[in-house]
């Protein structure tokens, strides 16, 4: 998994590239964690063109940065989702809290 970032306006957006599973979510949540707490921004787009697979330590991962960004008063969203990771997140229900672009 690679992780790309930066600002654009209002938003931050963070690419991910590979395999998001249990292998590489304490490392993507790390990072996400980092770039929160130190940049100002009002909502983080998770753009996931290409993430090939996603489990549920993924799953887990963006919806405890969703929890984070909601108490601070921010918003997440992901963008560019794949038909697999689309099911997944359609299946277990994330976009009724998360917003796709």
């Amino acid at each position: 998994m690679t992780i790309t970032y930066g600002p654009a306006s209002d938003d931050f957006v963070v690419e991910l590239n590979g395999e998001f599973d249990e292998s590489v979510a304490k490392g993507v949540r790390d990072t996400l964690d980092t770039l929160i707490d130190n940049f100002n921004f009002k909502r983080l787009i998770i753009e996931m063109t290409n993430v090939s697979f996603l489990d549920s330590t993924g799953i887990g991962v963006v919806l405890g940065r969703f929890k984070k960004l909601r108490q601070m008063g921010r918003t997440l969203c992901v963008k560019n989702v794949n038909k697999q990771v689309d099911k997944v997140f359609s299946t277990c229900g994330l976009y009724e809290v998360v917003s796709k672009l």
